[in-house]
């Protein structure tokens, strides 16, 4: 069925009002909570947020979703659309913006409101240019691939939950399937002996590019160690590069988890949720004690049941992501580079993967991947290693000798290869 353009969406102008919120309460029972312009709660969405924890899905969830929902919001907020009688133009333009538009910069939320307190200028020159000392392309100012991607299953299972729910009002979903596939499952025919094939699911979701996983060399980690200012971020980046630990689980670890005698930590994974116990280097220990004996001779909080990681100035608050974050810029700008903390993770799963010595199927356990074929990505050659290889092999074949070009046998008469290959041999 043909739907009608709607009128006055200017595109090409549109910038995306920072109106509404996602709120984090602290209460277990509604972690987060989408508020509109006059702080009231969406109660679509809180709707959606208890079926997703009745799902067992945990609180980084909803935070992850909720950034999708608010952005689709303030899209209908703006040209005054009512969520339940959107249709897919209107996610059509909303996903074209995304993909063509310019992220909206915000001012710092301690600036915001006050004078001056103006959003920094838009990023300029090209994105995409690899950083010389990572080869890691740059931020861009536009929306990622992978960005628009995760935006678009979010709001097409969020409709799909209140179609199925016999949401009032709601006749459609904005965010369609693709249209070769209808209404029909993906592979529901697919023959057992043979490996799967992509789908195209959603109708507007665009194609992620494959990217390889980034490992820092250990040139670079030195010297990435080497421009930390405290004892604190030494033991964190020793931990991450030891135990293939995501950075949210290594935060969250308690005094008691640590375990120098049997040189183990333990850390709640993110996906199950499960407590594991994972086994870290001798100098991630030694630089943790010296970082507990500088900050508990500050006063910081001590006990077997406190967190492990502590900001470094009073008040003393529990490490949170963001600073951590923060922390490794800092580092990174000292150099030039751009590597994120999860680049840590890759380099301790190359360290592990590449050992001959280490089992495969153990890696696989230290990390935490449901696949094995997961952490095999991990035993292909990082792109730097390709580069070198290439480089090397350049470099021999200048060293040999030209080939000189072949003549002709005497016996062979000039002219008929004259008249075969239409040239003179000689």
């Amino acid at each position: 069925m043909h739907q009608p353009e709607r009128s006055g969406v200017d595109l090409k102008s549109f910038v995306l009002p920072d109106i509404g919120q996602l709120q984090e309460t602290g209460d277990t029972w509604e972690p987060y909570r989408l508020l509109d312009p006059a702080g009231e709660v969406v109660e679509p969405v809180a709707v959606y947020f208890r079926d997703l924890l009745a799902s067992d899905k945990p609180p980084s969830t909803l935070r992850s979703y909720g950034h999708d929902l608010l952005r689709w919001w303030r899209f209908l907020w703006t040209f005054d659309i009512e969520w339940d009688r959107a249709i897919s133009v209107d996610a059509r333009d909303f996903l074209l913006w995304m993909k063509l538009a310019d992220k909206p910069v915000r001012a710092h939320w301690r600036h915001r409101g006050e004078p001056g307190g103006e959003p920094p200028p838009a990023r300029a020159g090209k994105a995409g240019i690899p950083n010389p000392v990572t080869g890691k392309p740059s931020s861009s100012p536009k929306y990622a691939a992978s960005t628009r991607a995760h935006c678009e299953t979010v709001l097409r299972a969020f409709y799909g939950f209140h179609l199925d729910a016999g949401s009032d009002h709601l006749l459609v979903n904005p965010f369609p399937l693709d249209r070769s596939r209808g209404r029909s499952r993906p592979h529901a025919h697919h023959n057992p002996d043979l490996p799967f094939a992509p789908v195209r699911s959603g109708r507007y979701r665009p194609a992620v590019p494959k990217r390889p996983p980034r490992r820092i060399p250990d040139d670079k980690y030195a010297d990435v160690f080497a421009g930390l200012r405290s004892d604190r971020d030494r033991a964190l980046l020793a931990f991450w590069a030891s135990t293939g630990a995501r950075a949210e689980e290594l935060l969250t670890a308690r005094e008691t988890d640590a375990d120098a005698g049997q040189q183990v930590i333990g850390v709640v994974r993110k996906g199950t949720r499960e407590y594991q116990q994972l086994p870290a280097s001798p100098d991630a220990f030694v630089w943790l004690r010296l970082a507990q004996e500088a900050g508990w001779s500050k006063g910081v909080p001590r006990g077997r049941g406190e967190p492990l990681w502590w900001t470094l100035r009073r008040p003393w608050r529990p490490l949170n992501y963001h600073a951590a974050r923060a922390m490794f810029t800092r580092a990174n700008d000292l150099l030039g580079s751009n590597w994120t903390l999860h680049d840590l993770r890759h380099t301790a799963a190359y360290r592990m993967a590449n050992d001959p010595e280490m089992n495969l199927l153990h890696v696989q356990q230290i990390l935490g991947h449901r696949r094995l074929t997961t952490t095999q990505i991990y035993t292909e050659p990082s792109e730097d290693e390709v580069i070198a290889a290439g480089l090397a092999h350049h470099a021999r074949r200048s060293t040999r000798p030209p080939v000189q070009a072949a003549l002709p046998a005497p016996d062979y008469n000039p002219d008929s290869l004259s008249v075969l290959f239409g040239s003179d041999p000689a």
